[in-house]
């Protein structure tokens, strides 16, 4: 084996993809000296996105005061890679969870300070943006970032005001006209990795409130302004973005990237193998290793390993998932491209007691995995 390409997802609460691949990436120099190995952590978008493409591609991290949910000041930062031409923004910089933890409250909390960090990269001439969604303490629709960038939000007596999660119901119109002029002509990619609504039982407020602090009022209160807010993009906007596929991200900021910022919502896989340019990086690999904590009927749905198999069934290149768990029926990945899947645990064990072997676990497979090889 001369080349080996590693780009697996996290193990969630228990090891980082950048963990998994330095645990990879040490098996095989064992078995296989003189190997070349490509490391490419990867980040569903939350937290630890910025460093997973730095990680993979290089670049510097930027820092600036911003808001942080509650509109106090904060340090947070967003990442410059490509040679400066690409930023890459995580909106839990700046207004995730652990920034709200002892006052939980998605009908307060805002993401006003995103928009700062996007406005701050558009400064800096780049020509794209991505942003990550994940990991949001927010359900303001996006509409604090908007705000940020010079979109107006007016109540019914044409009073702006920034929107939070609690006060969308009080938008009676929306004007893009004060919108800034940096942004224009830059792409803006949205990661994405979920698919729910703007609103309703399976929209941001039922599904995603709850975490975020909400009791059954609140979320009947925030998915009351969020189908507001939808109707209200669609007179002013002219858009109907209510039920696409993801809309309901991070609090609907899913919609309010598309609405306020234009931007096309992708899976982060899709994103991180673009940008990575994958398809030439694999071009002349013996083996591509992915793998997530659990492959089940979710993955299937085009996340990591998934993702990973399709490109690499275009150039016939073998997939080995190495894996924490699998559920049964997963022989539609094979027919995606996954040549195997290897599960790490090696004793029938709770995951409470397992995931603090996972480090050993995950090296014995590997090295099953590479004396098989």
């Amino acid at each position: 084996m001369k080349k080996a390409v590693l780009i697996p997802d996290s193990f969630k609460g228990t090891l980082s993809s950048a963990e998994i691949c330095a645990i990879m990436k040490s098996r095989i120099e064992a078995r296989f000296p003189g190997c070349e190995v490509l490391s490419i952590p990867v980040a569903d978008g939350g937290e630890g996105s910025v460093d997973a493409f730095l990680t993979a591609l290089g670049g510097e991290k930027v820092w600036l005061e911003v808001k942080n949910p509650y509109f106090e000041p904060m340090e947070a930062f967003y990442g410059l890679i490509d040679n400066g031409k690409t930023a890459v923004v995580e909106m839990a910089a700046c207004a995730g969870l652990p920034l709200v933890e002892g006052r939980r409250d998605p009908g307060k909390t805002t993401t006003y300070g995103v928009g700062e960090l996007i406005l701050d990269a558009a400064g800096r001439g780049v020509s794209k943006i991505i942003v990550g969604l994940g990991g949001s303490a927010t359900n303001d629709a996006g509409c604090g970032a908007a705000a940020a960038i010079g979109v107006k939000f007016l109540d019914k007596d044409g009073r702006a005001f920034v929107p939070t999660g609690g006060s969308l119901i009080d938008v009676d119109r929306i004007d893009l006209s004060g919108k800034n002029e940096l942004l224009r002509g830059i792409e803006l990619v949205t990661m994405c990795d979920i698919d729910n609504p703007m609103y309703g039982e399976t929209g941001a407020a039922y599904v995603f409130g709850p975490q975020k602090g909400a009791d059954p009022d609140m979320v009947k209160a925030l998915d009351a302004g969020l189908r507001h807010l939808g109707e209200v993009i669609k007179r002013d906007l002219g858009r109907d973005l209510t039920q696409v596929p993801g809309g309901g991200a991070a609090g609907a900021m899913g919609v309010g990237m598309m609405a306020f910022f234009d931007s096309t919502l992708q899976m982060g896989i899709e994103t991180v193998l673009n940008t990575v340019a994958f398809d030439s990086l694999i071009s002349d690999a013996d083996v591509i290793f992915t793998g997530e904590g659990k492959i089940d009927s979710q993955s299937l749905r085009g996340k990591v390993v998934i993702g990973v198999a399709r490109r690499a069934k275009k150039q016939a290149k073998p997939v080995i998932a190495v894996v924490g768990g699998s559920d049964l029926g997963m022989e539609p990945a094979y027919e995606e491209g996954v040549k195997a899947i290897f599960t790490i645990n090696r004793l029938p064990q709770d995951l409470a007691v397992s995931k603090a072997f996972s480090r050993e676990n995950l090296a014995f497979a590997m090295d099953n995995i590479l004396r098989m090889m």
